[in-house]
């Protein structure tokens, strides 16, 4: 069976994950991580992505950015591929691929669930168990959100500005929202509709989502398709 084409919508959040192949690690240390930083900056820059929110942990990555053309995101993971893994591969003296398959992506419903996609990605170091708090993660944008620190990958997004007139309202008004716990369903979505491509918002948003690229944006309703019996009339 062909795989469904990956669904990219110009000018629209998209949350991306990219494994390490058999999930094993594809950060040993700090040099790492910063290297892997160092090409997606240079690649969002080159082909126009803005990158909003990112974590790195150790055997996976999540993105959450904007395309500006159809091309932009799939050219990002592919420089980043084609330089951080030589890397990796030379400094820890193994070969072959580093990632399990091709990167997943799903395009956000922004008004929904940007804000909600930006949390789930820096509290994923919290969920996994890794620290207490998301601002004892050091590969991540939490820092930039709250102030903490000046994050040169970010791109902030409109909805990050309308959380407050200045600076330091945001920052306080997005320290609020992590502070928030996110549902278990949130936190289920976003994963799984990123690993299967599905997008991400309302029922609404997906109908003209659907419509606009006339692509499948959502999975088939469980059940058996219904079947019609038609109803034969003879003469009497």
């Amino acid at each position: 069976m062909a795989r469904q084409p990956r669904l990219i919508i110009p000018l629209q959040p998209h949350h991306v994950i990219q494994r390490g192949a058999g999930r094993s690690a594809v950060f040993l240390d700090a040099e790492d991580h910063q290297m892997f930083l160092r090409y997606l900056k240079d690649a969002a820059r080159q082909f126009k992505v803005a990158l909003h929110a990112y974590v790195l942990m150790s055997n996976h990555v999540h993105l959450l950015a904007t395309p500006s053309d159809l091309t932009g995101l799939a050219r990002t993971m592919q420089w980043i591929g084609r330089y951080y893994v030589p890397y990796f591969n030379r400094k820890y003296d193994r070969s072959g691929t580093l990632w399990q398959g091709r990167y997943k992506a799903a395009v956000i419903d922004s008004e929904r669930y940007f804000l909600i996609c930006s949390r789930y990605i820096e509290l994923n170091p919290v969920r996994a168990g890794v620290v207490g708090a998301a601002g004892e993660y050091p590969w991540s944008s939490y820092r930039h959100h709250v102030g903490a620190a000046h994050d040169p990958l970010i791109t902030e997004h409109s909805l990050y500005w309308s959380l407050g007139n200045t600076p330091f309202a945001r920052e306080a008004a997005y320290q609020c929202l992590i502070d928030e716990t996110l549902s278990a369903r949130d936190v289920t979505d976003l994963t799984d509709s990123t690993l299967k491509g599905w997008a991400i918002g309302s029922d609404s948003f997906k109908t003209a989502l659907q419509k606009d690229t006339q692509q499948r944006v959502r999975p088939r309703k469980a059940g058996r398709p219904r079947v019609t019996t038609l109803r034969l009339v003879g003469k009497s």
